[in-house]
């Protein structure tokens, strides 16, 4: 039985083309729907802009871009896009919501974990990645390299969409008695407030050398971001071990791998998100790629004991991390129905039953 409110699942993602409601430039990637999410593709052309925006109530994205685009790149056969600059890319996809349905998009995880900072933008939009109800138009990226250069090109997946009916949002009680049936968090005493679970981190280590994370290095080779497997680890990321002090200072603007103390649970019924900000645990952010799948951390989807990978930028100051200190929320939503898969389950899903694990871009030795 369907709910009435609730994030749209696989099949209906697929039924939104067919309809009409979603359209692209290009027949649809095998894998580009997932069980409570579509990934979104970079179209031929990359404007570099002086700075980010957004467009406000009264202008088209385009009509900002006529003012402050620098230059067009073609994305059409692969181009470097460097750190510290800003580009808005047009997407493939473009969208005719009927007037019950609106939309939110987030990084993908791999892109989180490349710290790349992405944004989708609509027409006359005063929120980034909010797609209001009934909205018809264009899908533009907002896409600022923060730690590595990268290669990407049309078609390159960084961002992905949900859609939604209504407010699918569980309540503080909701949450705390779907954690009592499904134990969302591997924690006997949950953290709930705010209408999220909260999620601390580990700073003990892996392993004898005690690996905790890792930080990224500056001025390295690009990364494409379409290839697995490419890039040797130390290449681009120094190794962090916990030495018994269980701590880490996290040093102002730069960019952190680091994992959850507690191994995370979505239901099949339910689709999370993990919260990127809380200034009330501390200046700085963690989880910029917040989609968690139904069926993440799932055991009959092979994904027992899957942690959150978190990725972590201090602001302003140092900040001293404890190890068991909370440091994010996980809110979770109902979905409409079940979907036809679930993350991890046959899908090529790349971070089910992960512990700490950088992005598939990367290969140890």
């Amino acid at each position: 039985m369907a709910n009435a409110t609730g994030i749209l699942a696989d099949r209906a993602i697929a039924e939104l083309f067919e309809g009409g409601r979603l359209a692209s430039e290009a027949k649809l990637d095998q894998d580009q729907i997932q069980p409570a999410s579509l990934d979104l593709r970079l179209g031929s052309k990359a404007f570099r802009v002086r700075a980010s925006f957004l467009p406000g109530p009264a202008h088209l994205v385009s009509d900002k871009l006529d003012r402050l685009k620098l230059h067009v790149i073609d994305l059409s056969e692969g181009a470097v896009l460097e750190t510290g600059c800003v580009y808005i890319v047009p997407l493939m996809e473009s969208l005719d919501l009927p007037a019950e349905l609106s939309a939110s998009t987030n990084p993908k995880s791999s892109t989180g974990r490349l710290d790349i900072f992405t944004r989708v933008i609509t027409d006359r939009a005063q929120e980034f990645d909010k797609v209001p109800a009934g909205y018809s138009g264009p899908l533009y990226l907002e896409i600022s390299p923060r730690t590595f250069p990268i290669v990407v090109r049309r078609g390159s997946r960084l961002s992905q969409i949900r859609f939604r009916r209504g407010n699918a949002l569980l309540s503080d009680a909701e949450l705390l008695a779907l954690h009592k049936s499904d134990t969302l968090v591997a924690s006997e005493t949950p953290n709930v407030s705010g209408g999220g679970i909260a999620l601390s981190i580990d700073l003990q280590g892996t392993g004898p050398d005690g690996l905790i994370g890792y930080r990224g290095k500056h001025h390295t080779a690009v990364v494409d971001v379409d290839k697995k497997n490419q890039h040797d680890v130390f290449d681009f990321w120094e190794p962090l071990f916990s030495r018994g002090r269980n701590e880490l200072i996290l040093d102002p603007d730069e960019f952190y791998i680091l994992v959850s103390r507690e191994a995370v649970h979505v239901p099949p019924l339910y689709a999370a998100e993990m919260t990127p900000f809380d200034p009330l645990v501390g200046e700085f952010r963690v989880h910029y790629a917040g989609f968690f799948d139904p069926g993440f951390g799932h055991a009959a989807a092979g994904g027992s004991g899957s942690r959150a990978v978190l990725e972590v930028r201090s602001h302003e100051v140092p900040f001293i991390l404890d190890h068991a200190q909370i440091v994010g929320r996980l809110v979770y939503e109902r979905m409409l129905e079940l979907p036809e898969s679930l993350y991890g389950a046959g899908l090529g899903s790349n971070y089910q039953a992960q512990g700490l694990k950088l992005s598939k871009h990367f290969r140890a030795g």
